[in-house]
């Protein structure tokens, strides 16, 4: 079964550190959780220097209860089809990639991994379903740049990280 420790370091090489972009519209973002996100888990007046300050157990509270768990990425078999569902998940929310991937599945389009859901996550060819995941995500990206072209600037690192989820037996 999948770990959520070993997509951890995965992650934190791609998201750096404190960043504050005004074109990025997750606004204050710290190793990858925005303002908004830290403010979901630890209150509403939470500010950007908690957000600075954030310890390793914040991010990973964050990371696994946030993003892993509504995944149930504990109960997937293969560890690379785990992590990109979830960095899918970090990247765009966790109920818009499981929708996602659930239209991959062609199972219902709940937005939740239930026992169908994770069924035929761990039923399906592994690497075929690593490779529609791969392929659905980089169309994703896309999509966002056509709908607003500010979000231009960044495809060239989307595509690279998706890209840098390679698939293991």
């Amino acid at each position: 079964m999948a770990n959520a420790k070993l997509l951890q370091s995965f992650i934190l090489r791609w998201e750096g550190g404190f960043v504050d972009d005004p074109l990025d519209r997750g606004g204050a973002t710290n190793r990858g959780i925005t303002i908004g996100t830290f403010r979901q888990f630890y209150g509403q007046n939470s500010t950007v220097d908690q957000l600075k300050n954030m310890t390793d157990e914040q991010w990973f509270h964050i990371f696994k209860t946030g993003y892993w768990e509504p995944w149930r990425a504990d109960e997937i078999k293969n560890q690379s089809v785990a992590n990109i569902v979830v960095d899918w998940a970090w990247a765009s929310g966790p109920v818009t990639s499981i929708k996602q991937v659930q239209k991959i599945l062609r199972v219902a389009l709940d937005g939740v991994v239930g026992p169908k859901t994770l069924e035929a996550i761990n039923s399906a060819d592994q690497r075929s379903l690593f490779v529609d995941i791969q392929v659905a995500r980089l169309k994703f990206v896309e999509n966002i740049v056509r709908r607003d072209l500010a979000q231009a600037r960044f495809i060239k690192g989307w595509r690279n990280r998706i890209n840098d989820l390679k698939f293991e037996a």
